[in-house]
C-alpha cells in the first residue's frame, strides 16, 4: 500500500471493473475492489446463471434475487410506469446475469466518438483491447481478433439455431440482407450469428475470466456486499471512499478512485460525493462540489417485437436452448446512420416473460433501434445510499427515433408475413399481435402503440458521458477523468458518448482493459 492506504479503489466488480482491476493487480499496483453484491468464487456460481438461456435463472426465485438488482427500476418512455431495469449484482455484475452476446459495436461508433473529441477511443485505438479480451474460436487468428484471451467467443452452429433463429435468418437472405459470418468484424453488417460469450455451453462472466485468476495476486483484494456511499474529497482531490458493509461505515484511502459501479450507480455515487447537478444536489441537502451534467443524456436501445405462436417443432427442445442466435444489423433508409437498425430472432422472449402465458410455446422476432438519439435522466430520490435513484429512459422522445423505429417495426411486420415464419406458426400473426396490426395503418397510432409498449434491453449507457472537456454534456475527459477533480475516474457504460451499435458486455470489457493501460 501507499502511505495514504491502496494505489487504486475501484467500486464495481462488472465488465468493466473486473477487468480493469485484475490487470491494474496484475501490474503490481495494491488494488482494492468493491462490490455491492455478494462476491464469490467461480465453482460457486449456481448452475442456473450458466445456463445458454437466462429464463432458468430467472424464474428461479433464489437464484434472481442474489445477482439481480431487485428494486432498480425505470420508465421506458414518458408514458410508460417505472418497471424493473435488470441490472446484475455481485462479483461479475451484469456479466453474471445478461445473454450473454459477445457484440463489437461497428468500428463507426468509435469513429464518431473520436469527432466528439474522445481522444485516444479512435477504432486502431480499440481494436486491440477488443481482441486481448477475446479467445474468438473461429476467428482468433484474424488481425483484428484475439485468441486465449479471458473472455471465449462462441457461435452456435446453424444446425443447432432454434426454430425462429432459422425463420429469421432465411427471410432476411430471401429479402436480400447479406450474410456476415463474423459481425464482430470491424464493418459487419446484415445477417449474423450472433457470438457468445460462452465455453461447452457454460457462461463465462467477468468474475470467472478476469478475477478468478487475479484472485491470486496478492495485489488484489475483493470485498463484497459492500455499498459505497461516496468519494472522498480533499478539495478537488479524491481520496478514498465512504462504504456501508454490514451495517456498519468504513472509510478506504486510496491514490485513484476508480468508479465502475454501471449506468445506474456510477452517476449515484457521484452525485452524493457532491458532484452533479448543483441545483438538484442542493434540493436533497447535498453540498454542491462540482457542478457536472451527471445523471444527464442516459440511453438504451428500444424494442419493439413481433409475437410469434410456434408449433412444437419450432419450438425450444431442451430448457438449456439458447433463447437467441441471430442477429441482422442493417440501415433504414437514405441519410440514416449506418446500421442505425436491428433485428433479432428470439426464440424465447426472456424480456416479455413477466407477460407470456405458462405453458404456452411464444417467441418472436425483435427489432431496435441500435443508433438512438433519445436521451432520458437519472436523479437520486434521496442521499441515503440504500436508497435507490429515478431512471426515466425517456426512448423514442425525439421524433427521428419514433420515425425510424415505425419503419423498422413496419418492415418487421412485412418480414414476418412470409413463408418462411408462417411455416412455425399455429396461429396467425394478426391474432398474436392484435393491437400491433390495429395501430399499423396510421403513423399516429403506430407512435401512441410503440410509446406504450417498447422495452429496453439492458444496454444502459451515457450517464456520465466523455467528451471534449469544454462541451456541456461532459463529465469525464478522454482519460475517464471527472472533471475539476484529481484523483477520481469513471470507467463503465456510462462514460460511453451514446448507447454503441450492439449489446454494451463486450464494449464495457473493452473500457476497462484499455483504461487500465492509462492508469498513473
Amino acid at each position: 500500500m501507499t502511505n495514504n492506504g491502496w494505489d487504486v479503489i475501484v467500486v464495481g466488480a462488472g465488465s468493466a471493473g473486473a477487468a480493469l482491476a485484475a490487470r491494474t493487480a496484475a501490474r503490481g499496483r495494491r488494488v482494492l475492489l468493491l462490490e455491492a453484491g455478494p462476491d464469490y468464487r467461480s465453482a460457486e456460481m449456481k448452475d442456473v446463471w450458466r445456463s445458454p438461456n437466462p429464463r432458468l435463472a430467472l424464474l428461479d426465485a433464489a437464484a434472481s434475487e442474489e445477482l439481480i438488482w431487485h428494486d432498480v427500476t425505470a420508465a421506458r418512455t414518458d408514458r410508460q410506469a417505472q418497471e424493473l431495469y435488470w441490472r446484475g449484482r455481485g462479483t461479475g455484475g451484469s456479466s453474471a446475469v445478461n445473454g450473454q452476446i459477445a457484440i463489437r459495436p461497428p468500428m463507426a461508433d468509435y469513429e464518431e466518438w473520436t469527432a466528439l473529441g474522445c481522444e485516444g477511443w479512435a477504432p486502431e485505438d480499440v481494436l486491440p483491447y477488443f481482441a486481448r479480451l477475446e479467445d474468438d474460436e473461429l476467428f482468433g487468428d484474424d488481425p483484428y481478433h484475439g485468441r486465449g484471451g479471458p473472455i471465449p467467443v462462441y457461435r452456435t452452429p446453424q444446425e443447432n439455431w432454434g426454430g425462429v433463429d432459422r425463420a429469421l435468418a432465411r427471410t432476411c437472405w430471401d429479402a436480400g440482407y447479406r450474410w456476415t459470418e463474423d459481425v464482430n468484424a470491424p464493418r459487419g453488417t446484415g445477417v449474423s450469428p450472433y457470438p457468445i460469450n460462452s465455453r461447452d455451453g457454460m457462461r463465462v462472466s467477468v468474475n470467472d475470466g478476469y478475477l478468478e485468476w487475479a484472485r491470486d495476486l496478492d495485489t488484489l483484494t475483493v470485498r463484497g456486499d459492500t455499498v459505497v456511499d461516496r468519494v472522498l474529497l480533499d478539495g478537488n482531490r479524491a481520496v478514498g471512499v465512504r462504504a456501508i458493509s454490514g451495517g456498519a461505515v468504513r472509510v478506504e484511502h486510496a491514490d485513484t478512485v476508480v468508479l465502475s459501479a454501471g449506468v445506474v450507480h456510477s452517476p449515484a455515487i457521484l452525485m452524493r460525493s457532491g458532484i452533479g447537478p448543483a441545483a438538484h444536489l442542493r434540493e436533497l441537502g447535498i453540498d454542491a462540489r462540482h457542478d457536472l451534467p451527471v445523471g444527464q443524456g442516459m440511453q438504451d436501445h428500444p424494442m419493439a417485437s413481433v409475437v410469434l405462436m410456434l408449433t412444437e417443432e419450432a419450438s425450444s427442445r431442451t430448457p438449456h436452448d439458447r433463447h437467441t442466435n441471430v442477429c441482422v444489423r442493417w440501415t433504414s433508409g437514405p441519410g440514416a446512420p449506418e446500421n442505425d437498425m436491428m433485428f433479432v430472432a428470439l426464440n424465447e422472449n426472456v424480456l416479455a416473460m413477466g407477460s407470456a402465458t405458462p405453458g404456452e410455446r411464444m417467441g418472436s422476432y425483435g427489432v431496435w433501434l441500435n443508433r438512438a438519439y433519445s436521451r432520458g435522466v437519472l436523479t437520486l430520490t434521496s442521499a441515503d445510499p440504500t436508497k435507490q435513484p429515478l431512471v426515466r429512459e425517456r426512448m423514442l422522445s425525439e421524433p427521428q427515433d419514433l420515425a425510424r423505429m415505425r419503419t423498422g417495426v413496419r418492415e418487421l411486420v412485412e418480414l414476418a408475413r412470409g413463408p418462411e415464419t408462417a411455416g412455425i406458426l399455429t396461429a396467425p400473426l394478426e391474432a398474436a399481435n392484435r393491437d400491433l396490426f390495429a395501430a399499423l395503418h396510421s403513423d399516429s397510432a403506430l407512435d401512441d402503440h410503440l410509446l406504450a409498449t417498447v422495452v429496453d434491453t439492458q444496454h444502459g449507457t451515457s450517464t456520465c458521458r466523455m467528451g471534449a472537456t469544454d462541451a456541456p454534456d461532459t463529465v469525464v475527459d478522454s482519460d475517464c477523468r471527472v472533471l475539476g477533480v484529481d484523483g477520481l475516474r469513471v470507467v463503465d457504460a456510462s462514460v460511453f458518448p451514446f448507447v454503441p451499435r450492439a449489446n454494451t458486455n463486450l464494449a464495457s470489457i473493452m473500457a476497462g482493459e484499455l483504461m487500465s493501460d492509462r492508469l498513473t
